[in-house]
């Protein structure tokens, strides 16, 4: 995860309005910027691979993904087995 320069003003304003100090609300923002910069491609990646350490079968993680792909934060068109596979494997 690369680290953004966050603003001063922001930080301060978290540690006022909460119990956080500079360095972990600096973390909390880092973390919320690197989740909402993730693409499609990377989550798919990701998940596949969490999905396939629990055992479970290609079949039954795509599937999952084309669910998964329609409720995540980023604006995806549904996706088919195919473009799913293309996505994790390349």
């Amino acid at each position: 995860m690369t680290n953004a320069i966050v603003p001063s003003e922001l930080i301060d304003h978290l540690c006022r309005s909460s119990r956080l100090n500079a360095q972990e609300a600096e973390h909390i923002v880092n973390e919320v910027l690197a989740y909402f910069a993730e693409t499609p491609d990377e989550y798919l990646r990701q998940r596949h691979q969490e999905l396939q350490s629990r055992g479970r079968s290609n079949s039954d993680i795509f599937s999952a993904l084309q669910h998964e792909l329609q409720n995540r934060r980023f604006a995806s068109k549904p996706m088919s087995t195919r473009q799913i596979r293309r996505a994790i494997y390349g």
